[in-house]
């Protein structure tokens, strides 16, 4: 965890952040439809990657993005939840945070964590969940971008027996969810394309492998990618 509250040094943040770009990284961004167990993924995907190369040094990112921003803007994790949520601040919201002295702008939510991401993913060995990840690494060359999809009845059926909801209610969940992450996504990018398909380097359908048998497919797109071996 040392190294995660590292990010928050000022002069460590700069350091990553001024970093040529052909040094930076190795990072691989997980972006996924709602309900194919990105987490799940990661965490199996984390362990392969630290045994293979015999280290430790990998680790998988996903909520810690909030509370990182939120600690850089000195305000709570609801106000960062707030914008990837993508809900707007009601005026009676902004004007109690105004008297309180806590008003944070969305613009400075987004640069906190465009800031918090980017030194995370310059620093290296991290695969990272969602969070418009994809969108702000898009340039680094030590990256891999994967995308998870299934198809709707399959999620369905995923969400409902993870988290207990009736099939009107996963639905609705599903739909919704998907929007926000494709609205953050878009948000991150300096255009708005008509599909998000060219930022990934692989897609894989989560309905047809399980978590460990997509975490080597991804481990071996990593490799060939960024062409490195376990030797190294």
């Amino acid at each position: 965890m040392k190294k995660i509250f590292d990010y928050f040094d000022t002069r460590y943040r700069a350091e990553m952040l001024g970093r040529p770009i052909s040094s930076t990284g190795p990072v691989i961004t997980i972006s996924r439809l709602t309900g194919c167990d990105g987490r799940e993924v990661a965490a199996e995907l984390v362990a392969r990657l630290n045994l293979r190369y015999n280290t430790n040094k990998w680790k998988w990112v996903d909520k810690d993005i909030i509370y990182h921003a939120a600690h850089e803007l000195k305000t709570d994790t609801q106000r960062v939840e707030t914008y990837y949520q993508g809900i707007g601040m009601t005026d009676i919201s902004q004007m109690i945070m105004a008297f309180s002295g806590t008003f944070v702008t969305d613009s400075s939510v987004k640069k906190a964590i465009r800031e918090v991401v980017s030194s995370i993913a310059n620093d290296g060995y991290a695969v990272m969940i969602g969070r418009g990840g994809v969108a702000i690494t898009r340039d680094m060359a030590n990256a891999l971008h994967v995308r998870l999809v299934a198809p709707l009845y399959w999620r369905v059926e995923n969400v409902m027996k993870k988290k207990g909801m009736v099939i009107e209610k996963a639905e609705e969940y599903i739909v919704e969810t998907d929007e926000k992450r494709h609205r953050l996504i878009v948000d991150f990018l300096d255009k708005k394309p008509l599909s998000l398909d060219y930022l990934f380097d692989i897609t894989l359908n989560r309905s047809s492998f399980t978590p460990e048998e997509i975490s080597s497919m991804i481990m071996t797109a990593y490799e060939t990618k960024l062409r490195v071996n376990a030797a190294k």
